[in-house]
């Protein structure tokens, strides 16, 4: 039989190909509202329909891991009973066309997903991507205007929700590329802590059990988001507004209280919350991971306002909303509990036996498909794409070999990418729940006690270092982005125990963008081996495109360490007469400049980069031993403007000044201002030097004896080249305004 597809407009997303599949489904033609739900559902934002075949090679068990991949949020075991539940999401789309409420929103998203689980969130994290807040060479002034635009109502919405819902924003990352003009992305990572026996798994079951729309009332805003958030970004942008969602953080944290409640109550089966393809999104997943149906009387759905057809109730996801899964003789307590709170709580349906979603209007089914339909039968594709090679570059070599100068060092230092990020952070709440012991700014990770132990959490959210090297080797992109952030929660004296991802490339379609994010998968998968990290969670977002070409290859990455006596956590900074040591490739080659800062200031946009992902390995767990041992007393990691930026900032971290002196080298800006991944400063008492050799010669760690801590300024001498600034002068480059 030939399938005749309607008009492109009415697909929702679909291709031909898609519809034909979605009447195979159902064994009959579709109408509008399954259309709309198919449309949802299958669209890449849900069904990962490019990336899913990818993401199984990425590893996801551990002795320690108690809920992986595939439910709301990963969980990790961290002793006496209680564990740590983790995500970060995408809010890229909606936050491009509406900077404020996308950006709230995607907070809004990630806690849900958190206080689903049943876990109290303690954190907050965020990765944001803008393009350049200034015209220069790649960007006008109009571009850059817009740009300040949503860098300003992003992080008005990050603070704003956070704030106003009482869970602290800890850390985070800001990175500026021309890329990202009109494509800003904002990442949303979320932390929490649950026991483990009231970790509450989105799985419905149980024929008969009661089906509780809960929270806000439902209206238009957010229709089809998620189909929405699963194309380039056009010139239409503008008239995407109504597919922004409007948040309520106040109601949300009411919603999370109700639910925390409940979640240690054993009449209350599941828990979902309604984020992309609202309703409908909710009942395939809680159905298909169960495998039952669902009868739902869709009048019964509390609206704020009249007139929303079948297909506005199923698709539209206005925030603040969970369904819940409720034992018959529970649900009068649980309306109970949602009444003290002051909430919507509708009895929408039940749960039955026939794997089948059948929705109702008054007398007549509208909706009649099986949840596994719509939550697991989305085709996938085969992305294929490259091999594309970074090529070998004279200009990178010629400017390794530059000498290098304070003028320069000062300039990284006040770079967009480097300086002082106290501007954005000092909007948000990062004392709210009294456990932040490390806060923004204060270290390369954030520092969170886990009350009622002695153990603390490090947290930290982060892209490739270098910054810009997917677009030069995604593979690497991939790799260093766990790296960084290993090392971002080892410095901290943590060890590293999970990590939560975060993909966002170009169109798969392309055959660069499938290379990319092919590239960068295996990359994420390769690192975590050697670090022995498994991925819990995490989320794709594909088609970061504008009619100017897509962003960045950039792969983020959340990472949870564990420090079992908190009071052993390592600083930022120095004390007069600490000796400085690096740990880790020298990075004495042209090839570290690759992808820099420096390198990109320059227009030197190639090069060969090269990382040594056992190498990197072998340093994070000599941190943890040196932390543990008490040998070191403060550490930093080596991400944007290499070694001189680094000493730079712990010089400023400990207010005082240092004396370094480096070997020469035939590539001395390369040694100061490259930037691999997997290289630390750390500092110990000059007495317990011999400790430090000892122990890194056992890792196979590099380790070379930079100077000593002290004065009023910093020394630096590399070979023939002195360099010498005072504190004042790196305070001021440093935090320049953004």
């Amino acid at each position: 039989m030939t399938v005749v597809p309607p008009p492109a407009e009415q697909l929702h997303g679909l291709t031909d190909a898609e519809y034909g599949l979605v009447v195979d489904a159902l064994g009959r033609t579709p109408n509008a509202v399954e259309l709309g739900m198919f449309g949802a559902m299958w669209s890449e934002h849900c069904a990962y329909k490019h990336s899913r075949p990818l993401l199984g090679r990425l590893p996801s068990s551990g002795r320690q891991v108690l809920v992986g991949p595939g439910e709301n949020a990963g969980a990790i075991d961290i002793g006496d009973g209680l564990a740590v539940v983790f995500k970060v999401e995408s809010h890229n789309h909606p936050s491009a066309v509406e900077p404020y409420q996308g950006a709230a929103t995607g907070v809004g998203g990630i806690i849900r997903d958190i206080f689903t689980m049943g876990a109290r969130p303690i954190a907050l994290l965020n990765s944001l991507r803008f393009g350049p807040l200034d015209a220069d060479a790649t960007t006008d002034a109009a571009t850059a205007t817009r740009n300040r635009y949503l860098f300003g109502g992003v992080v008005g919405g990050i603070a704003g929700y956070g704030n106003c819902i009482g869970i602290p924003d800890v850390g985070g990352e800001v990175t500026f590329d021309s890329t990202y003009s009109g494509n800003p992305l904002v990442n949303a990572m979320c932390v929490g802590i649950a026991r483990h026996e009231e970790i509450t798994l989105a799985r419905a079951a149980g024929a008969g059990n009661v089906l509780l729309l809960v929270g806000a009332t439902t209206g238009r805003d957010g229709i089809q988001g998620a189909s929405f958030a699963s194309a380039n970004l056009g010139d239409d942008r503008e008239e995407r507004r109504p597919a922004v969602q409007v948040g309520n953080p106040f109601l949300e944290k009411l919603l999370m209280e109700a639910c925390l409640e409940l979640a240690r109550r054993d009449d209350v089966v599941a828990m979902q919350d309604l984020g992309a393809a609202g309703l409908t999104c909710a009942l395939a997943e809680l159905t298909a991971r169960g495998g039952v149906g669902a009868d739902v009387d869709l009048g019964a759905v509390p609206r704020r306002e009249a007139g929303l057809t079948p297909y506005e109730v199923l698709l539209s996801e206005s925030q603040e909303r969970m369904l819940i899964v409720v034992t018959p003789d529970g649900v009068a307590e649980v309306e109970a509990v949602f009444a003290r709170y002051e909430l919507h709580a509708a009895r929408i349906g039940t749960i039955t036996d026939e794997p089948i979603i059948r929705c109702r209007d008054g007398a007549d089914v509208v909706v009649e498909v099986s949840g596994r339909s719509l939550a697991d039968d989305a085709p996938r594709y085969e992305v294929r794409g490259g091999p594309f090679a970074p090529s070998s570059s004279a200009a990178v070599d010629d400017l390794a070999s530059e000498a290098p100068s304070a003028h320069v060092l000062l300039a990284l230092l006040g770079a967009p990418n480097a300086r002082d990020r106290k501007p954005i952070w000092r909007r948000y709440d990062h004392m709210n729940g009294t456990n932040t012991l490390v806060g923004p700014g204060a270290g390369d990770a954030a520092l969170l006690r886990v009350k009622g132990t002695s153990r603390a959490l490090a947290l930290s959210i982060d892209g490739p270092g270098p910054a810009r090297v997917g677009a030069l080797d995604p593979y690497l992109a991939g790799a260093s982005a766990v790296v960084e952030g290993a090392m971002n929660v080892a410095v901290s004296g943590a060890t590293p125990i999970g990590i939560t991802d975060c993909l966002n490339f170009g169109s798969p379609e392309t055959e660069l963008g499938a290379w990319q994010l092919t590239r960068a998968i295996d990359g994420i998968a390769d690192a975590c081996r050697a670090l022995d990290l498994p991925v819990v969670s995490g989320n794709v977002s594909l088609y970061n495109e504008t009619p100017q070409g897509p962003i960045l290859p950039t792969p983020v990455v959340g990472t949870v360490g564990l420090i079992d006596e908190r009071d052993a956590a390592l600083r930022m900074g120095w004390r007069p007469g600490e000796e400085i040591w690096l740990l880790g490739d020298p990075a004495d080659d042209a090839g570290a400049l690759a992808a820099s800062e420096l390198a990109w200031q320059r227009g030197i946009h190639d090069g060969v980069p090269v990382l040594d992902v056992g190498g990197a390995a072998r340093v994070v767990g000599l941190l943890s031993l040196l932390a543990g041992r008490g040998i070191a007393r403060g550490a930093h990691d080596l991400s944007v403007g290499g070694l001189g930026v680094a000493l730079a900032r712990m010089a400023l971290a400990g207010g005082c000044g240092a004396r370094i002196e480096l070997e020469a080298s035939t590539v001395p800006t390369a040694t100061l201002h490259g930037e691999r991944a997997g290289r630390v400063i750390v500092t110990v008492e000059a007495r317990r030097a011999s400790e430090l050799t000892s122990a890194a010669s056992d890792a196979k760690v590099p380790a070379r004896r930079l100077g000593r801590a002290g004065g009023s300024g910093l020394e630096l001498r590399l070979g023939e080249a002195e360099l010498e600034l005072s504190i004042d002068e790196l305070s001021t480059a440093w935090r320049r305004p953004l």
